[in-house]
Parts: structure tokens; C-alpha cells; sequence
């Protein structure tokens, strides 16, 4: 077996430092890239193909649940591990939806995170013990039945809209948020009357509540 390229992305420096320093101890495993937001992470797993990404949830810019979403899109062969902060029962399914393929706390052991990225390394998923096994099963249950209605309204947003709430919510401005995601100020100001239109919301707070509820930006 060759060597396991990883990714490690994560906003907090010290834990994603302390994670590379992981990275690098295992025998076998080679630190390819780390980033400090989701956007930056999905830009650097494009260019380098990485076979693994562990990724916080809680990321600026772009969450990891959105990160993941693009990384996974299409036939990319990197696998994701996601690192949760808590709400194991909500965020689970919508990391499994996501695409990835690992899921741990960040309460979770050292070794927990070895065990599963060398779980993801042959083809398998890895989610940490402290799951109930009874939202896996929810979760399988679900993909057999068609969508619902009460879906949650944030599953319903396109991932442009998603990631445009995430950087309002985050305090920057229509102009700013085009730059970030490559679009005139004015498409930018088009996607945010509409989103707030979609989820009937009429305020700046009433958009970080929102994100803050549905998990696209952490309190």
C-alpha cells in the first residue's frame, strides 16, 4: 500500500496544527495541504487530489459540510472525514448527505482518528461510537423514502445560496461577497434578496439565527 496523501482544514490554527502534527507521525501518511477555511480547502483539494481530507465543521468562508458537498460533486476520489463540535443526532445525516465518508467529535480519541482515516484509506466509512445507532438507521430509512415536504429549509437552498448566507451571516457585505465567490455585486445583492425571500427572513439577525439553527455557521 503507497502512501496516504491527506488535507487538513480547519479555522481554529492550533487544533488544525495539531492535527497535521498527527498527520505527520504516522507511518505511511503524508501531509499534502492544510487549509484554514472550507474555500480554501476545496480549491487545494482540486489541485492536489488528495486520498483523504479531514475537515472541521466549523469553518469560515465556507463551512465543511458545504466544503464537502463540492468536494465530493462529481468524481473526485478523495475521501472526507468530518470533525463534529456536537449535535451528533442533526449534523450526522447532513454530513452522510453531504458525501462524506468519516464522522467524529472532536471529543473523540487520537486514535479514533487514525482508526478512520485508515478506514476511509480501504474503501470503508468510520462513525464515531458515540452516534446512536438508531439516527443511522433513521438515516437509511430516510434515503428509501421520497423527500418530505418539512425538509428543513436549508436543504432546500442551492449550495450558492447556502454559501452566500454563510458569509452575510458572517458580517460581510453584498460587494464582498461577490468577491469571494467570483460574482458582480449585483448578482451578489440578486442572491441575497432572494435567499432572504426563500426563507423569509427580514433582517440581518433573523439571517445569522437562521444560520446559526440550520448549522451553516456556528454561535
Amino acid at each position: 500500500m503507497g502512501t496516504l496523501r491527506l488535507l487538513v482544514a480547519g479555522g481554529n490554527e492550533i487544533a488544525r496544527k495539531g492535527l497535521c502534527a498527527l498527520v505527520r507521525e504516522q507511518p505511511g501518511w503524508h501531509l499534502a495541504a492544510e487549509a484554514s477555511d472550507g474555500r480554501e480547502a476545496v480549491q487545494r483539494t482540486k489541485q492536489i487530489k488528495p486520498d483523504v481530507a479531514i475537515m472541521d465543521i466549523d469553518m469560515p468562508s465556507l463551512n465543511g459540510l458545504d466544503a464537502t458537498r463540492q468536494i465530493t460533486k462529481g468524481a473526485s476520489q478523495t475521501q472526507v472525514l468530518l470533525l463534529a463540535p456536537h449535535d451528533t443526532d442533526q449534523l450526522l445525516p447532513q454530513a452522510l448527505k453531504a458525501g462524506a465518508r468519516g464522522y467524529l467529535l472532536k471529543t473523540d480519541t487520537v486514535a479514533d482518528v487514525v482508526s478512520a482515516v485508515e478506514a476511509l484509506r480501504i474503501g470503508r466509512s468510520f462513525f464515531t461510537a458515540r452516534v446512536p445507532r438508531r439516527v443511522l438507521d433513521e438515516y437509511l430509512e430516510s434515503l428509501e423514502k421520497p423527500s418530505q415536504a418539512g425538509d428543513k429549509d436549508a436543504l432546500r437552498l442551492t449550495g450558492r445560496e447556502r454559501e452566500v448566507v454563510q458569509l452575510l451571516a458572517e458580517g460581510h457585505s453584498s460587494k464582498q461577497v461577490g468577491v469571494a465567490l467570483n460574482i458582480s455585486p449585483k448578482t451578489a445583492e440578486t442572491h441575497r434578496a432572494n435567499l432572504m425571500r426563500k426563507i423569509n427572513c427580514h433582517s440581518v439577525t433573523g439571517l445569522v439565527r437562521y444560520a446559526i439553527r440550520n448549522h451553516i455557521i456556528e454561535a
